[in-house]
């Protein structure tokens, strides 16, 4: 289960940024294809991810996981008990995946970093960014989106199996992500899920990239605390709703 998480979730990051990459660096093929492009990207993205951790029902997000546990959920993946190891288990994996995936994305883009002259294109690349900074609402965005992600993950599974992303199927799931970052990405670029961005800032930290700048460490908190409140509410809302609308 927390190899399945840890490459799913590496494989997600390594198509989600990369398309970001893709968009956003000096001399790529793709370079201005739009926050459309994007969005379309991460969507399948998940999708691959989703498809590659199956097994352990495809959380691939601090915040699936964490909702999952608040609705009450006994149960990860293929039969693997919820407990406190389990869960630290599930959501260590997911940042460890998500940094292996940064790197690799790095390492697939390396002379495009060294081309690109703007410090913030280069951790656009890695992490989201408020287009407008104002923290509490930006919190409020990332809450939102979150939501939507896990009550509708949940959703899906509260007839059959609870054990994540996987519980919608791999397409639904990506177009669901799709829809979420057409619709509410715009004001913080929808992290949507703790690991993806937190790994990904952390390896532009670690990482000799050329010129990167700051890591943005002031904002790094809204996308960690938006989406781990997002995902329980949308835990604790399943309980009382779900049974009403089934």
């Amino acid at each position: 289960m927390f190899l399945s998480e840890v490459v799913g979730t590496a494989m997600l990051v390594l198509l989600g940024c990369g398309v970001v990459a893709n968009v956003a660096l000096a001399r790529n093929k793709g370079l201005g294809g739009g926050f459309l492009m994007v969005n379309i990207g991460w969507g399948l993205a998940v999708f691959a991810g989703v498809i590659v951790a199956y097994n352990s029902g495809a959380h691939l997000n601090p915040a699936v996981t964490l909702g999952l546990v608040a609705s009450g959920a006994s149960e990860f993946g293929s039969g693997v008990p919820v407990n406190v190891l389990s869960i630290l288990a599930y959501i260590a994996a997911e940042l460890i995946g998500a940094i292996l995936g940064a790197v690799l994305v790095w390492l697939a883009y390396k002379q495009h970093f060294d081309e690109e002259p703007e410090p913030a294109s280069k951790l656009g690349v890695f992490s989201t960014g408020p287009a407008i900074r104002s923290y509490g609402w930006n919190l409020v965005t990332e809450i939102i989106g979150t939501f939507v992600l896990v009550f509708v993950v949940i959703a899906f599974g509260h007839n059959g199996d609870a054990g994540g992303l996987a519980a919608l199927g791999a397409l639904p799931v990506a177009l669901l992500v799709i829809v979420i970052g057409t619709s509410l990405g715009g004001p913080t670029g929808y992290a949507i899920n703790p690991a993806r961005d937190l790994g990904p800032r952390i390896a532009h930290w670690f990482l000799p990239i050329k010129g990167k700048g700051s890591s943005d460490w002031a904002y790094a908190w809204v996308p960690v605390a938006g989406p781990i409140i997002g995902g329980v509410l949308a835990g604790w809302a399943s309980l009382a709703l779900l049974p009403v609308l089934a």
